[in-house]
């Protein structure tokens, strides 16, 4: 059974649009949390993968970092190389330019808090 903290970390997987990535890091800070390895742990437990995109998530500095999905890192690389998003030497190309900061939906969901 899925805890609240996971079912957030789902969530937010879906504010990532295709042929954009986020980090871990990105993601706890969008949840309010300095747990970025509880993230980790709730992403790499996404029953819903590739659906809610898990794929879309790496390590801060650009490393392609794991994927618990069928198929592993190679799918991971697959899923992305298909959303126009590639992997060179184990790091996402113009990672900087395509990192995906959770700014503006935060302004929102404080809004509505």
């Amino acid at each position: 059974m899925a805890t609240d903290f996971q079912r957030r970390v789902w969530e937010a997987l879906r504010l990532i649009p295709e042929g954009r990535v986020t980090s871990y890091g990105e993601i706890a800070k969008y949840l309010g949390t300095k747990a970025v390895r509880a993230v980790g742990t709730a992403v790499g437990k996404n029953p819903y993968a590739p659906q809610v995109p898990c794929h879309r998530v790496v390590r801060t500095d650009g490393r392609i970092g794991r994927y618990s999905g069928e198929g592993g890192v190679a799918r991971k690389i697959a899923l992305l190389k298909k959303e126009g998003v590639y992997v060179r030497k184990g790091r996402i190309e113009s990672f900087d330019s395509l990192l995906y900061r959770f700014e503006d939906q935060q302004v929102t969901r404080s809004e509505g808090s």
